[in-house]
């Protein structure tokens, strides 16, 4: 991984993609920065359910072949694939391609009050959980592990926004291949 590049799925919050630049450059330690690239996601957009295919979106943002950067998309749309209801993202495992939505991260849709805070966090676990797929992450078997699977927010409150001693390992030694 040479970089990240953020593309803008839909019109999500300019605040939330601007807050994934400085955690995202962090933890894989490469430099991360926002795309001029806007996917119009309509096309995804399944009319019944309400919400965007991810893997015909991650389709459309691998038109552009990253250039050796890791692309992740980033939307407010509620995202599905056939076999499940939901997703909060999904990646291509291996490859240099994720998408990840904040829709199902807001409190609001369980009822609660906005807490941006704890939405930025969710966000932040689930854009390096996917990155961490593009990487060859499988899910981690260690609950407090960014790369722990979580179906429901509760299992995204419970981990860090980290990679485990092993996945980091794995991570550093991608970091260290690209860098040849």
């Amino acid at each position: 991984m040479k970089a990240i590049r953020l593309v803008r799925v839909g019109d999500p919050s300019p605040d939330l993609v601007d807050a994934l630049v400085v955690p995202l450059a962090e933890e894989f330690g490469v430099p991360c920065s926002i795309d001029v690239r806007r996917i119009d996601p309509l096309f995804a957009m399944h009319p019944e359910r309400q919400q965007a295919h991810s893997s015909q979106l991650l389709a459309e943002i691998l038109r552009d072949d990253g250039g050796g950067d890791h692309l992740l998309g980033v939307t407010s749309l509620d995202l599905y694939i056939p076999i499940l209801t939901f997703v909060f993202g999904e990646a291509q495992m291996e490859g240099h391609c994720a998408i990840v939505s904040y829709h199902r991260l807001r409190q609001e849709i369980y009822g609660l009050p906005h807490d941006g805070e704890l939405l930025e966090s969710r966000l932040v676990k689930e854009a390096v959980h996917e990155l961490g797929h593009t990487l060859g992450l499988r899910h981690c078997e260690d609950w407090e592990c960014v790369m722990a699977s979580s179906h429901a927010v509760e299992g995204i409150d419970l981990k860090g926004w980290e990679f485990c001693p092993a996945c980091r390992t794995i991570v550093d030694q991608e970091r260290t291949v690209s860098a040849l």
